[in-house]
Order: C-alpha cells, then structure tokens, then sequence
C-alpha cells in the first residue's frame, strides 16, 4: 500500500472513532440524537393541534414500521434503477 492509501485509512478512521468517542454513553435523555420530527410534534402539540383524521392501521411495534419503510425504500430503489437501466440501455442500442 502506498502511504496516501494508509493516511486515507487513518482519516476514515478517525472520522468513524470520533463521534463514538465523543458521544459515548450519551443518548436521547441528554439531547443528543433527537430529530426534528421529535422537537416538531412537542410544538404542535403545545399549541393543542388535534389532527384531522386517524391512520387505518398502525403497526404492532417499531420494528414492523421500520421494516415497512425499509421495504418501501427498497421496493422503489428497484424501480427507478429498472428504469435508468432501462433508458441506458436503449440509449446504448440507438447509438
């Protein structure tokens, strides 16, 4: 390895240990990781909102909605690479 690769290394690596070293037991109590979607809802909530319609379903747990989303995400990522992979290639038969 040449020693631009081995500095390169170095740097990802501190860029991955610095965080963790940094953040290390700190989590949600302590403000640390809170989305705005968290801060949002407490605002919305303050100001008395009451929403306008209730979901059909609501998932079991966390973990089921994660992977609803997670399968979303997935399910479109094929369909819009079916369809560069589409159009590249008959760009590439045209030419």
């Amino acid at each position: 390895m040449e020693t631009k690769h081995i500095i390169l290394l170095a740097i990802v690596a501190i860029i991955i240990a610095l965080p963790l070293i940094i953040y290390a037991g700190k989590g949600e109590e302590e403000g640390y990781f809170g989305g705005s979607d968290d801060q949002g809802c407490e605002v919305v909530e303050e100001l008395g909102y009451k929403p306008w319609f209730h979901p059909i379903w609501e998932p079991p747990s966390g973990e089921i909605e994660s992977l609803l989303f997670a399968l979303q995400a997935a399910i479109g990522a094929i369909i819009i690479g079916y369809y560069i992979g589409y159009y590249n290639a008959k760009r590439q038969v045209a030419a």
